[in-house]
């Protein structure tokens, strides 16, 4: 069974399961765009798992901090063709590798 859910009912979600810092505003409604198109491009509805996208996916405020935990990636273009990279204006999420 499946709930359509706002993004107001998303980010209480990630509260109710004592996950609500675990991405900045800006990132979890970039997340909840991003899932949206992901619904609307393949036709198939998404189960909501907090715990899930909390593992599958991180939040870097900018390159520099990406390169600490992955030195061998060397430019945002490289870092595209290996993973999903999410933008939004302070940052960006990568599904993680």
């Amino acid at each position: 069974m499946f709930q359509r859910v706002n993004f107001s009912d998303f980010r209480q979600a990630f509260f109710n399961q004592g996950r609500g810092n675990q991405f900045s505003y800006e990132a979890l409604q970039a997340l909840f765009n991003h899932l949206e198109e992901v619904e609307g491009e393949t036709g198939e509805e998404m189960e909501l798992d907090v715990i899930a996208l909390c593992c599958d996916y991180v939040e870097y405020k900018d390159f520099q901090e990406f390169k600490e935990d992955y030195p061998s990636i060397d430019s945002m273009d490289q870092l595209r063709d290996e993973t999903t990279v999410i933008e939004f204006k302070d940052g960006f999420l990568i599904h993680a590798f």
